[in-house]
């Protein structure tokens, strides 16, 4: 007996629209510290909650940004190998 998939919530986007209105969104920020509070932050903030809620740690990492996410025991081995790994790149630059 095959499953059926689970029926989308009615408010449910595709991930192209989600990225669309985020789009949107940071186009309406006319400064960097607009674009922070009014997109990066809720965004950030709803990545947390929902990681805190499944015991997951996000780390955002990177000259472009890396997102991590792991659980308590291993994101301090995570963050040292990132860090490990921009402190070679700045020296390398150097």
């Amino acid at each position: 007996m095959s499953r059926k998939p689970a029926p989308k919530p009615r408010n449910a986007q595709s991930p192209d629209q989600l990225m669309r209105s985020l789009a949107k969104s940071m186009e309406q920020c006319a400064t960097a510290e607009q674009l922070n509070d009014n997109v990066i932050t809720p965004f950030v903030s709803a990545l947390e909650t929902v990681c805190a809620a499944r015991g997951y740690v996000l780390n955002i990492y990177g000259d472009k940004s890396n997102i991590v996410f792991t659980n308590e025991a291993d994101a301090p081995v995570i963050y040292g190998l990132v860090e490990d790994y921009l402190d070679a790149v700045e020296t390398d630059t150097d």
